[in-house]
């Protein structure tokens, strides 16, 4: 199934914790494999790390834990609103382009992949 949220993109929470609802943030990271995402500055959780002699310094450290791809929606670059994401496939000339699109204002949002046709 083809990722519907990329890295770089915006996006905004709208499930999960009280502390987290309606932040948005960056895409830092995309984990498919699991469904998760990390968003900058949301989701933030303290980590305590062993101190490792020539790396790096023990203690306490605040950082973003993955959040479920379910609870985000991304935020459209054209009308800057939170909205679901579609696939549109157009063939121009001897070229298939598939592109993501808003469903709120209909508009490209960027192009996922372009193939050349034989023949």
């Amino acid at each position: 199934m083809a990722v519907k949220i990329k890295k770089g993109d915006t996006v905004i929470v709208m499930r999960g914790k009280e502390a987290n609802k309606g932040k948005k943030g960056k895409v830092i990271k995309v984990i498919p494999e699991k469904n998760r995402i990390v968003v900058e500055g949301v989701n933030i959780v303290k980590k305590h790390l062993k101190e490792i002699p020539n790396v790096r310094e023990g203690g306490i450290v605040e950082m973003e834990a993955p959040l479920p791809v379910s609870n985000v929606m991304l935020v459209c670059p054209n009308c800057n609103k939170p909205t679901r994401v579609g696939f549109r496939i157009s063939k121009e000339k001897k070229v298939l382009r598939k592109y993501r699109y808003c469903k709120k204002c209909g508009e490209n949002i960027d192009l996922v992949r372009e193939k050349q046709l034989r023949g």
